[in-house]
């Protein structure tokens, strides 16, 4: 299912809310180069994140260096994280009790003039919680996985009302196969059945109605390819149900208003559909047309407080692939997302933020048909800071699946507590 906002570390933060660029540009200082680091104690009741729960006390350490670099035309930044988990609990099960993560954001902003503007911005993760990768499965995968997502966006206003944004993004996502996994499709591995590579282009259309409303009509072209090269059911019953057999291409077309209703208060509609082309089935091409809604709305209280809801439909990858009777393939997902994060700057010091979301992911295709899905997720946090250098902070983390799937479903709870130095 798709998950909106993620746990870096054990820290909520809203990912669908916040891009990897805008992060990167609000942890960036007015200095050039800035360091930071957590140190955090914690508690995770289901760190394997599975229906049968195994709960362990812990501590992270988690080191950040960026640099920005503000040019009169351009501004480029750099940011990489570390992470490190020690689960005390692992040791007694004779598993390897540390977990290793590693963040890079990449950004790029350029005017070539007035009129013409470039965006870049990439995000590298390696890691094995199901939140960070975000890869199509809720379970955890030892293993350094990856997943690399990047964008190019390109606007050229060509007169005070008419202009264009074109864009091109690329996912790349790769898990780490088990060492004994089969080579006769019996037991499939996560990278098997999700290593794939996601590549999207879109042009908007776009008008200035008036100075705080701007309207858009707009086409997308997204194909998926699946790059294991391996079985994903048993041979002997499936032969040539592969990896590549769930590629599929996806055209969108939309229209949307996006509009300032007030200083503090600004919002952003895009609605319209999208049509499937699952080309490579093994029982034939199937084709399907699904909705497609891009919603989001932000109101800012106070500097510092503020607002930020919104829902999603669109389509993901599933880790689900069971055939129905007639050997057609779980293809994919439609999920319907919403979420929402607030804000609040108590006083200079104190800082606190609830972040939520529900998801419903339907299958599409095979065995699980119209079954689904159910996500909850929420967390709250309180930063304190003592100067300009220290903070400590407090969270609470929940997630919980319901799945239709018998022996999906999962709960986990995490509680942290720790310390922050920022230079």
């Amino acid at each position: 299912m798709k998950k909106i906002f993620v746990s870096i570390g054990l820290a909520a933060s809203a990912a669908g809310l916040s891009s990897a660029f805008a992060q990167g540009m609000e942890a960036a200082s007015p200095k050039i180069w800035n360091v930071s680091g957590n140190l955090r104690g914690f508690y995770d009741d289901n760190y394997n994140v599975t229906h049968d729960k195994q709960g362990s006390w812990g501590f992270e350490v988690s080191p950040s260096v960026s640099a920005n670099l503000d040019l009169q035309q351009t501004d480029i930044g750099i940011r990489y994280t570390f992470g490190m988990y020690y689960y005390f609990d692992r040791e007694s099960h004779d598993q390897n009790p540390i977990d290793y993560t590693h963040q890079a954001d990449v950004w790029l902003d350029h005017a070539f003039d007035e009129t013409l503007k470039l965006n870049v911005t990439d995000t590298f993760v390696v890691a094995q919680d199901p939140g960070l990768l975000d890869g199509g499965t809720p379970i955890r995968v030892n293993g350094n996985n990856i997943v690399n997502r990047g964008k190019v966006t390109l606007t050229k206003e060509w007169t005070r009302q008419c202009g264009t944004a074109g864009d091109y993004g690329n996912n790349l996502i790769v898990y780490t196969a088990g060492p004994n996994s089969p080579s006769d499709g019996t037991d499939p591995s996560q990278a098997d059945i999700l290593n794939r590579i996601e590549q999207n282009a879109g042009l908007d259309l776009q008008w200035q109605f008036e100075k705080e409303t701007m309207g858009f009509i707009g086409y997308k072209f997204a194909w998926t390819r699946y790059t294991a090269d391996a079985p994903i059911l048993p041979v002997t019953l499936y032969p040539g149900y592969n990896s590549d057999s769930r590629n599929n291409n996806v055209h969108y077309g939309y229209v949307g208003i996006q509009h300032e209703f007030s200083p503090n208060l600004s919002g952003m509609v895009r609605g319209g559909a999208s049509y499937v082309d699952e080309y490579n089935d093994p029982t034939g091409a199937s084709h399907s047309v699904a909705p497609y809604v891009d919603l989001n709305a932000t109101y800012t209280f106070t500097p510092g407080s503020f607002l930020q809801v919104g829902f999603t439909q669109d389509i993901n990858a599933t880790d689900v692939v069971a055939p129905d009777a007639n050997g057609r393939l779980t293809e994919y997902q439609q999920s319907s997302v919403v979420y929402g994060n607030l804000t609040h700057k108590f006083d200079s010091k104190l800082t606190g933020s609830l972040v939520g979301q529900y998801a419903y992911s339907k299958y599409k295709g095979g065995a699980y048909e119209n079954d689904a899905d159910n996500v909850v997720s929420a967390g709250v946090n309180l930063n304190y800071q003592f100067n300009s250098h220290f903070s400590a902070d407090l969270g609470y983390n929940f997630d919980e699946l319901f799945s239709d799937i018998s022996g999906r479903d999962y709960s986990r709870n995490r509680v942290y507590i720790g310390l922050g130095a920022n230079y």
